[in-house]
């Protein structure tokens, strides 16, 4: 059993940045890929971003651009997420593999 734990979530103005990390309990590096997907009220869960250990890099279309994935050591992983607009709110999610996942960190994006 994996336990993966989110944190960096807050209230964020539109246009800031907020970083996310993710701690796991064993090596990122035993899973295939690592990923961030969130999901906002009403909606369904979507994929953000996602690295494999190769360190290939996939990203939504639509945060390409904004949004940064990245792998701190070997258990912790990162979202950093740039000029953030009111509709990136939602419980962004951190997963192994769709195995295993966060319990979630809520961002977000107001004036």
């Amino acid at each position: 059993q994996v336990q993966l734990v989110e944190s960096g979530g807050g209230l964020v103005q539109p246009g800031g940045s907020l970083r996310l990390s993710c701690a796991a309990s064993a090596s990122i590096f035993s899973f295939n890929f690592m990923a961030w997907y969130r999901q906002a009220p009403g909606k369904e869960r979507e994929l953000v971003a996602s690295i494999t250990t190769g360190g290939n890099t996939n990203y939504a279309a639509s945060l390409k651009g904004r949004f940064t994935i990245s792998w701190g050591n070997a258990r912790t992983l990162y979202l950093q997420m740039n000029s953030l607009k009111p509709e990136d709110t939602a419980v962004y999610y951190c997963s192994a593999s769709e195995t295993y996942w966060g319990q979630g960190t809520q961002v977000t994006v107001s004036a």
